[in-house]
Formats: structure tokens, sequence, C-alpha cells
């Protein structure tokens, strides 16, 4: 391939590749991946970058849980400053939530509205879950049809009246329908019979907001998950998994050969309850952060295969919703704003655990495109979209959340010390300049 000319040629001493992290020169030409090479090839391209030593080429991550809240919510989040975020984080891929938007993405016509709302503004390769709410069984083929890479839906409120939540009957009942086409549902699992008879999380108390959405909530959800999943054959995810009981019977269903995967997130692998100051809304999410023991034993299902993949569950709201002033977690909403950050989040926390850098990026890169049946995504390998970043995996920064992209600069990572900086971000080939959006709308079946 030596007589080739690339569009682009990155080569360096650091490319995580398949075969590990080792000197490489990839060959760009379309936004896609055409060569690998040892390194002292000398591909020749148009434009080429060299790593310097402390920089390692990665795969762009996928996130397959944002919520982007535009159109309806875009004073929350919206394309433009979500997708910035993401690309500054590492980001290439995310995969946009059906709800907290205004229609909720529960038919065609409303996936038509956030398709038109994202097409021109994404910094990032955007695609779409559709939403399962008591009475659309009817739509989901059509959403399948029309690219969406899957179905939402939540066993107890979702905390909008607009995306009501299904009893576990109706749960079943959808997924013996997209059992028929092959879909995924993506399921909020926590009882809401449980939540209901917990202790009322009014206050400024952490401790008792995280009584009032127990581990055993979230465990009898699961349950149900697992066999609603196993009685109809379809393919189930439960998302962000909190309570590190449910484990075992998660490991048990997969041995079984129940169609089940599973995802947790930044937040409940590194902060912990005892450590959450009172008043402090910044961390209230759902499921909540739990306690040190249970965050070990989350890690322990990481690294066993167990938990599949690591995501954000970037779910930001203005200001003034986290009721900043008064820190009341009865009133606050429920969501941490992170996107950005997932990647030194978790490889500060990974390297401490001497977990190594192949591992993180498997975990929030290939496993969540292997979630979404993204074929060209998540990996470093030709034939692959181009996307990928530049990670200086031993520089450090102190989180600044007015810094961040996200539109509400609220995180509860502020002031913290973080390993690992992206320095530059490619999708399809192309650099990420922050000023002109050039990422596509993706499909199920076509990425």
């Amino acid at each position: 391939m030596n007589d080739i000319e690339f569009d682009l040629v990155i080569r360096g001493q650091r490319v995580l590749t398949t075969a590990g992290i080792v000197p490489r020169e990839v060959g760009i030409i379309d936004g896609r991946i055409v060569a690998l090479e040892p390194f002292g090839n000398n591909l020749s391209g148009r434009e080429v970058i060299e790593l310097v030593d402390d920089e390692t080429l990665i795969p762009g991550l996928v996130d397959s849980h944002v919520h982007v809240n535009e159109p309806g919510r875009t004073e929350w989040e919206g394309f433009a400053s979500a997708t910035k975020a993401a690309a500054a984080g590492g980001v290439t891929t995310i995969i946009d939530m059906p709800l907290n938007s205004i229609p909720p993405t529960t038919n065609v016509d409303a996936l038509k509205l956030k398709r038109a709302s994202a097409e021109t503004q994404s910094f990032v390769d955007v695609g779409f879950w559709g939403g399962a709410i008591p009475g659309n069984t009817g739509d989901l083929r059509a959403l399948h049809d029309e690219g969406v890479f899957g179905f939402k839906c939540f066993l107890l409120h979702s905390g909008v009246d607009e995306f009501p939540h299904l009893e576990v009957d109706e749960l079943e009942k959808d997924l013996a329908e997209i059992a028929s086409f092959d879909g995924l549902m993506i399921v909020h699992a926590e009882d809401s019979r449980a939540i209901d008879r917990a202790p009322n999380p009014e206050g400024d108390i952490y401790e008792s907001f995280l009584h009032s959405r127990p581990r055993g909530a979230e465990n009898v959800a699961i349950a149900e998950v697992i066999e609603r999943a196993r009685w109809t054959g379809a393919r189930a995810h439960i998302l962000h998994l909190s309570s590190s009981d449910a484990l075992p019977m998660i490991a048990s269903a997969k041995r079984d050969g129940v169609k089940l995967t599973v995802e947790t997130c930044p937040h409940y692998l590194t902060l912990l309850a005892e450590e959450i100051p009172n008043g402090a809304t910044a961390f209230k999410c759902c499921p909540p952060i739990r306690e040190a023991s249970n965050r070990e034993l989350l890690w322990k299902g990481l690294e066993d295969g167990t938990i599949d993949c690591i995501v954000s569950d970037h779910s930001p709201s203005t200001i003034d919703l986290k009721d900043l002033k008064n820190g009341d977690f009865g009133v606050a909403w429920g969501g941490v704003a992170s996107l950005q950050l997932g990647l030194p989040i978790i490889w500060t926390e990974a390297r401490r655990r001497g977990i190594p850098l192949e591992r993180v990026v498997e975990w929030m890169g290939s496993k969540p495109a292997e979630l979404a049946r993204l074929q060209r995504k998540g990996t470093l390998a030709p034939g692959y979209d181009a996307d990928l970043a530049i990670f200086a995996a031993d520089d450090a920064f102190v989180v600044d959340a007015d810094k961040l992209y996200h539109k509400n600069h609220i995180t509860p990572y502020q002031g913290k010390t973080l390993s690992g900086v992206v320095r530059r971000t490619f999708v399809r080939g192309t650099e990420v300049d922050f000023s002109e959006p050039h990422g596509q709308l993706i499909r199920r079946g076509t990425a």
C-alpha cells in the first residue's frame, strides 16, 4: 500500500488495536480505516499526524445512553452542546434516549422531529432509541423499520409525565412483539411498588434519599425483566445497574441463555454514598450512588463479564431544577451530567486498580457498539469508521464545570483531579474543530 496516498495517516508507538497497544500506522480514505500497518512502513498521506511519546491513539468511544432533550427541553441540553461534550471526551457516537424531549420518541413522527433537530448541529454521529410506553405496541415495528436501535421503557414513573411506565405484563407483551423482529428492549429496572413503600426522600440528607431508592427495588425489577425475557426469548438490556445484589441472578440468567446484557455508569463505579455531602444534589441520580462495598462488587462484575459495558447516562437539567439553593433531594432533578468526563473518570479509577486502558476502551467502545449492533464503530481496525481519539493517559487535569461543553455547568466531579486528557478527536477521519459540525445521523443496520 506504499504507493497509495491516504487522506490521513496517523502513526505512533501507541495505537490501540485488536492486538493491543502496538506501534502502527493508520491509513484513512473517505472516512474509513483502510490500512493498519507496522510502524516504519511510511504510509503516504495528504495529512500525516505523528503521535508524541505520551499519546495513545484509541478508537472513538460509543455512549449508548445519552439524554439530549431536544426538541422540547432544549434549555436542559441540545444536540450542539451534547455532541461537543461527547467529542471533547473522546466519544464519537452517541445514541439518544427517547424521553425528556417533547414529544418523546414513541412513534415515527416524533423520531422524524428528533432527526430534524439533530441533523445540522451534531459534532459526532448520533443514533436514536425508540420508547415503549403503554399503548404504543403497534408503533414498535414501524420505529424499528425506521432505524431506531431498540426501545426504552421504565418500570416506574420516568420523571416526566409524557413518558409513562409499563407494568410488567405490558413489558412482557412488548417483549413478545419485539422478539418477532429481533428487537432490543432496554429497561430502567426499579420496581414502582417497592419505591412506593420506601421512605420519603425529602430533605438534604443524602442517606435519606438513598433509603428512598433501595437496592431491593432494583433487584425485584431485574428479576422480572429476566423472567419475561426468558419466557419471550426477546433481547433485554438492564440500564444503569447500581445494585450489586443483582449480579448473581444476572450471571445465572446469562448462563441459562437468557438474551440479557447489562450496563453501569461512571458515577456508580467511582463515587461513594459515604462521601456525598448533605444537600449536594449534583450527585442525585436514579438509581442512586451506593456504598463503597457495593462499588467494589460492581467492579468485579465488570471484570468477570457479568456487566457488559460502561455508559454515561448523561441526564442534565437546568441548574434551578437541581435545587442547589435548598439542596432538597426530594425536589431536585435526578441525573448526572458527565458525558465529557466518562473516559478520564473511569481511567483514573481503573489504573488505580491495575486495569489496563485496553479494557476501559472495550467497556466504553466496542461493547456498547456490540450492544447496539453497530458494525463499524468502537474498534480500530480496517473496515471500521475512522472514529478516533488521541488520548494522553498520563496527563491530568482538574474538573472545572464552567469549561465543560454541556449546556448547564454543573457536575458532581467539580474540583476532582482526573488522569487522562483527550487531545484530539476524529469522526469519520475529520478532526472535530468544535465550530463546524460534521457528525452524521445513523440508523440501525447501516452503521
